[in-house]
């Protein structure tokens, strides 16, 4: 852990040494550009709801696979903090769940992610930042009960009607190794990988692109899972802000060695606000 945040420290200390006079000869993104963007400097407040009505109920180690929870409702606020030579965006996600089946349910694990974004790694269409992550405990019946702490980069960039990027997330179980099951060998939460691709057609608003799809490798067992599936969707820029709604449908493409539940079917529908810092159209 000390690694990581010696990392992000040296990672944050070049944006401080950038050129402002570079400023004025960056490329700008347009608003329909930031309205797919999470990593713009702009407020940004979602609302989702995310249906898994059916999974994959296929052999692991002898037994069938275990099926997920039925749905949840998200909600995702962005809060940039601009500074002279970096900007931070603080991301806290929670969800609520629910596991019909069981008659369960409760919030998951709440997640405060504080991206940073140096200057001179914001090359105006897009840019690259990292920072730590901590995941509060939520309720056992729906989550894991118990803290994480880790660390999330992202590197985007927009071209044309084309927008697309990278995420990357990992995270450590705040346990004692010295507690932990002979079975489990390490405290590593799986390493997520979550591409994204965007094509916006023509000034229209609308968009097709990949769903929220965030591709696990679990470091115990080795196994990987990789969902797949779309997103169509359609932006409303407007004077003060922007608004992104979207539906998406998602499956699960490779599953064989991932011992976690397989989604089968899973459908969203998303409404996000997103607005410039200062206000007004951008």
């Amino acid at each position: 852990m000390r690694t990581i945040f010696a990392f992000i420290l040296l990672f944050t200390s070049v944006g401080l040494f950038a050129q402002d006079d570079q400023e004025s000869s960056k490329p700008t993104q347009d608003a329909g550009s930031k309205a797919l963007d999470a990593t713009a400097t702009q407020w940004s407040f979602q609302l989702a709801y995310q249906m898994m009505p059916d999974y994959y109920s296929d052999i692991v180690n002898g037994t069938p696979r275990r099926p997920g929870l039925d749905n949840y409702v998200q909600l995702r606020i962005v809060a940039p903090v601009p500074l002279k030579s970096l900007t931070i965006l603080p991301r806290l996600t929670v969800r609520h769940y629910e596991d019909v089946s069981n008659g369960k349910s409760g919030f998951g694990n709440t997640e405060l992610f504080a991206l940073i974004i140096p200057k001179v790694t914001d090359w105006g269409t897009g840019r690259a930042g990292i920072g730590p992550m901590v995941t509060t405990p939520g309720n056992k019946d729906v989550a894991k009960d118990e803290w994480g702490y880790g660390f999330s980069a992202a590197i985007v960039n927009n071209s044309g009607q084309w927008f697309y990027g990278l995420l990357f997330t990992q995270s450590w179980r705040a346990v004692d190794p010295n507690a932990l099951q002979p079975e489990v060998s390490s405290t590593a939460n799986p390493l997520g990988i979550a591409p994204f691709l965007n094509y916006r057609f023509g000034n229209s608003g609308y968009y097709l692109g990949t769903p929220d799809m965030v591709a696990l490798y679990d470091w115990n067992t080795k196994g990987f899972y990789l969902p797949l599936g779309a997103r169509f969707g359609k932006v409303w820029v407007m004077e003060k802000g922007s608004i992104n709604a979207y539906v998406e449908y998602r499956t699960s493409a490779i599953y064989k060695d991932w011992q976690g539940p397989a989604v089968k079917n899973s459908f969203r529908v998303n409404f996000t606000y997103t607005m410039p810092v200062g206000g007004g159209k951008k």
